[in-house]
């Protein structure tokens, strides 16, 4: 499924990008989603991870970890530049350009309602929860 396949089947989705599967944050990022991906869905609002990692990789990531959410292939980095979640960051004092940790509360039509950018992985899911109301 595509984003805009992901956004029709909610009132609301949760679109997080993340740099890599598999890595320590990232790990405790899913894992927290998928925790808490029931709560979410009982108030209408889906969530959905985004990173350039391959299918295959997803797949042994979810299988690995026990995720319930989906994860969405974005290879060729068209969503990272619509959301504007590929940027120019400092990595041990070298520039690079990567993945900035982000947060997108999205419509059905795809119209951002809420963002957070350079979040740090733990405790973020507690925080979103916290500021949507849901318990």
């Amino acid at each position: 499924m595509n984003l805009t396949d992901h956004l029709k089947q909610n009132k609301q989705t949760i679109v997080y990008f993340y740099p890599k599967d598999n890595t320590p944050g990232c790990t405790i990022e899913a894992k927290d989603f998928s925790t808490y991906y029931d709560k979410f869905l009982k108030h209408d609002i889906g969530v959905v991870g985004i990173s350039r990692d391959s299918y295959e990789s997803h797949c042994k990531f979810i299988e690995k970890h026990g995720l319930t959410i989906p994860l969405i292939t974005d290879s060729d980095l068209t969503l990272h530049k619509q959301f504007w979640t590929w940027w120019e960051k400092n990595n041990y004092g070298k520039i690079i350009q990567g993945v900035i940790r982000s947060t997108f509360l999205l419509d059905k039509s795809g119209n951002i309602l809420k963002e957070r950018r350079n979040v740090k992985a733990n405790w973020h899911v507690e925080k979103i929860m916290k500021e949507l109301k849901i318990q």
